[in-house]
This record gives structure tokens, C-alpha cells and sequence, in this order.
């Protein structure tokens, strides 16, 4: 048998600590590649749950009058409806192209700068929703392939911040329509064919597990990057999740997925640190990338853990954040979406993942300061 060494590393300005303290060359211990100038056209895709944000300050009473809490992700029942247009009514509302991995996406390509580096594939409905978040998405420079369902309105989620903080209800409808025919057609296909990373997030298994399955194949035969994020912690609980894992090469998560994850799989540990190596170390169907887990905590240290290609070795590093001040705050809404787009844009660069999670830091802190998924004209972040 292959012995397995723990090894931990400590994440200190720009350079790596081994328990000894001897520093560690970055390339050496996450990937090897060297540094892109530039972003190839469509290098990246993200396939999605399209949902259109309407987003607005509200106070307490609003909540409660639906039955919401604070800090808390909920799909629409019949109660909620009434809700969006209410929103809508409203002097202050703002839409916004929203959707887990659509945000991700539009985050990345903002990033990277370079037209079309991003591609994006998920179902809106034939309305004007459908077409005020095709603008809204793809003018940032995102290569927009969405299927159009002419039954069912464009997805929705009903964005309420109260302090800073928020509440979303999503009403899926045309989004849940996505089928794996559009993503086969050729102008579609070509998408898949030119990335180099696929993401998705979880919350797409409730709507076409067989899509993310084709793809996440395609790139275990083709040397590409298969990525996904946990999303929700129900999601954890799909059977799809396990069956697409082993083709999965990175996995991101939060500290309260990550938990729950290790709940359902019966590891009985709550430390994100051992969670993190044991879904770093879980098979793979294919031995050409190690698996990256990244598990964010809110204001804590990001916890990263890279299994080697024949589980000889696992390390894990904590990489501290910058801390926003609470009067600086916002909007949470999509500060984990910001984060993974952060953290794409550099990978896809080549860049080590000391880097990737420097990148997804600063894509986070902007997002935080404003409403929603919306961003400067340019970033300021200056990539090592």
C-alpha cells in the first residue's frame, strides 16, 4: 500500500511554510504550470440556473409578512409569489443578472478582461426578464448561450436586504427547462469543445444532472478541468453528487456544506481542515489532476487541500482574508459566487492556488460593498 503523509502548510503574505518552518516553492507544491498573458476566447464555461435578481433594501416587516428569515436561500412556494412584484413596484429596485453560476461566470470574465474569455449556458423564458438579463449578462463580455423556453417566464429571485444582510426566495421556472439537447447542438457543443474549465454549481443537479454528467466525462477524457460547488447544504444529499464526484477536480464549498457533506457521508468530524483532506482524497475516475477542496468560513481562514495524483501525500493550508469593516457592508448576496469567479479567473492564467484564493479574496471584499452582483468598471487587483 501507498503510505498517505499529512502534511500542513501555513500561508504567511506571499510564501509557504512546511511544519518546520522551511519554505516551500509555491509551483512545486500546486501546479506546475507557467503564468498566461491573457485569457483564450471561451477557456472558461459555466453551465447554470439563470435567475434574474430583483433586488431591494426592505426592513423586518417585509420578511416577516412572507415568512423569511435573514441569511437564509429558499425556493418559492405559492406564498411567495406575490413577492416579485412587489419588488418590482418599488422606486428603489434594481435586476440584476444573478443565478449561482452565472455569477460566478460574469465575476471571472470581469477578471480576466479579455471579450469572451467566458462562456455561459442555462434556460431563461422567451419575456422581457429573459431579455433585460441577456443585456445585463453578457455586455460585461460573457459569451451568453441560453436555451429559450417559450412556456415558462425567465427565473427569478427576490433579493431582500435588510442591514446588509439578505434573504433570497429563487423561483427556478424557465431555468428548470434546461435540457441536454440544447447543450448538444453544434453551436452549443463548440462551448464545451473550447473550454479548458467547466464549472457548475450544485444547485444545476436539480435540473439536469445528465448534462453536468456528459460534460464532466468529456473533460476526463480530454485532460480538462471539471469543477463544482457544493452550494447548498441539501444538495449534499443528492445521489447525482456522489455519482459526478469522481470526475470532479475541484470542489468548493462553505464551512456549513462542507459539514454537512462529511454528515451524510458518515465521517463524523465537524473540522473543516479533516473535511477538507477527505474530499480532496476521494477517488477519481481519471489520475491526470490532483482534486483541489476549497472550503471557505466567512471572516476565517480559507481551508485548501490538494490530494496528490496516488494519494502519497494531501496538504492542506489555511490563507487568511481581508476582513471588510462592518460599516463598509453592503449586500452578502453572491460573496461566495465572487469568490470562486476570483478564484477561476487566475487558475485559467495558470496561476498557483496561493493566488487563485488571493484573487477570489479580493473579488469577495468588492461584491460585499455593493448591492447584489455588480462590480466596478475595471478591478484593481494586481495578480504576483
Amino acid at each position: 500500500m501507498l503510505a498517505w503523509k499529512r502534511r500542513s502548510v501555513f500561508f504567511n503574505y506571499n510564501r509557504i511554510f512546511d511544519r518546520c518552518g522551511d519554505q516551500i516553492r509555491r509551483s512545486s507544491i500546486w501546479f506546475p504550470r507557467s503564468s498566461l498573458a491573457m485569457a483564450s476566447e471561451g477557456v472558461l464555461l459555466g453551465m447554470g440556473n439563470p435567475l434574474l435578481d430583483i433586488s431591494c433594501v426592505v426592513d423586518e416587516a417585509f420578511l416577516e409578512k412572507y415568512g423569511l428569515t435573514l441569511n437564509n436561500a429558499i425556493l418559492a412556494e405559492d406564498k411567495h409569489l406575490p413577492i416579485y412584484k412587489e419588488l418590482a413596484g418599488r422606486p428603489d429596485v434594481e435586476y440584476i443578472a444573478g443565478g449561482a453560476t452565472q455569477n460566478t461566470i460574469r465575476i471571472a470574465q470581469w477578471m480576466l478582461r479579455e471579450p469572451k474569455a467566458t462562456s455561459y449556458i442555462g434556460c431563461v423564458g422567451k419575456d422581457e426578464f429573459g431579455d433585460r438579463m441577456y443585456k445585463l449578462a453578457s455586455e460585461g463580455g460573457v459569451n451568453i448561450q441560453y436555451d429559450v423556453d417559450e412556456e415558462l417566464p425567465t427565473g427569478t429571485c427576490g433579493v431582500l436586504v435588510v442591514k446588509g444582510e439578505r434573504s433570497l426566495v429563487a423561483n427556478l421556472s424557465a431555468a428548470k427547462k434546461y435540457k441536454i439537447d440544447h447543450l448538444k447542438k453544434p453551436e452549443n457543443w463548440v462551448c464545451v469543445e473550447r473550454a479548458k474549465f467547466i464549472y457548475s454549481s450544485g444547485f444545476f443537479l436539480a435540473v439536469s444532472p445528465e448534462s453536468m454528467m456528459t460534460v464532466a466525462r468529456h473533460a476526463a477524457e480530454t485532460g480538462k478541468y471539471y469543477m463544482i460547488n457544493l452550494a447548498a447544504p441539501f444538495i449534499c444529499q443528492f445521489k447525482d453528487l456522489m455519482e459526478l464526484f469522481p470526475y470532479v477536480d475541484f470542489i468548493f464549498g462553505n464551512e456549513s456544506e462542507a459539514r454537512t457533506f462529511a454528515q451524510v457521508q458518515g465521517w463524523e468530524t465537524e473540522d473543516t481542515k479533516i473535511i477538507a483532506v477527505k474530499l480532496a482524497a476521494l477517488p477519481k475516475a481519471s489520475g491526470t489532476h490532483k482534486r483541489v477542496a476549497v472550503i471557505t468560513q466567512g471572516t476565517d481562514p480559507t481551508i485548501v487541500s490538494v490530494d496528490g495524483q496516488y494519494m502519497v501525500f494531501s496538504q492542506v493550508t489555511e490563507i487568511p482574508i481581508t476582513v471588510i469593516p462592518k460599516n463598509k457592508l453592503v449586500d452578502t448576496n453572491a460573496a461566495g459566487d465572487a469568490f470562486v469567479g476570483g478564484f477561476l479567473s487566475q487558475l485559467v492564467l495558470g496561476k498557483d492556488i496561493v493566488e487563485c484564493v488571493r484573487a477570489g479574496n479580493y473579488a469577495s471584499s468588492i461584491i460585499i460593498q455593493r448591492s447584489g452582483c455588480t462590480f466596478p468598471l475595471k478591478p484593481c487587483f494586481q495578480s504576483e
